[in-house]
Parts: C-alpha cells; structure tokens; sequence
C-alpha cells in the first residue's frame, strides 16, 4: 500500500499535499458541511430562493390589499358606488341604452399586460 502511495507521488507531485492529515480532515469537513449537513449549502440557497419568492408575493399581496382598501373607501360614496357599477358589471338605468366598444388591440395589450403581472 505504501509503495502505491509512493509511486503515486512520484508521478503526481501535489497529491504529497493530499497526504497531510489535516488536509483530509479540511476536506471532509468542507464536503460535509457543503453536501451532507442539515444546514448544507444548497440547501441554503434552495431555502433562500424560497423566502424571495414568499418576499415577492408578500410585497404583491400588501398592495392589492391598499388597492382594494382605497376601492372600499371610494364605495362609501353613493356617486362612485354608481359608477363602479355601471363600469364593472355594465348595470343601467331603465331609461338608458349601453354600448359596448371592445377593442381588439386594447385586449391584446391587456392580456399581455396581465401576463407580465
């Protein structure tokens, strides 16, 4: 076994640095804590990764919640009440005829502004 690590030196002259003990031990322990461990670097960055995503949708969320607060406090009034209805859900009054105008190129910029979102 010996004259194999010998020969090998020999041939390789920085696997003499492999043969110190306490480069053995430093690269177990870098393996360990990279690959091994609980706390493993990947499953740091995998962890990491998960809370910018959760971050993201926490940033989204307050501000649909501001929207819809805002939206609230506009209902409150009888006039915007009124006028969000007859925007949103194309409510009328009997006496009134509605025409819609739907154009093409404003869905597709919506659709595609919707996309990105």
């Amino acid at each position: 076994m010996k004259k194999w690590f010998q020969n090998l030196i020999s041939n390789y002259p920085f696997l003499k640095f492999l043969g110190s003990r306490y480069t053995l031990v430093l690269l177990f322990f870098i393996v360990w804590m990279l690959f091994l461990d609980n706390y493993s670097y990947f499953d740091h960055r995998i962890l990491d990764q998960q809370i910018n995503e959760l971050e993201e949708n926490k940033r989204y969320y307050q501000d649909e919640i501001a929207k819809d607060e805002q939206s609230i406090k506009n209902l409150n009034n009888p006039g915007q009440t009124e006028r969000y209805a007859r925007e949103k859900y194309y409510m009328k009054k009997d006496s009134e005829d509605i025409y819609i105008i739907d154009i093409e190129e404003d869905r597709e910029k919506d659709s595609l502004f919707e996309a990105k979102q």
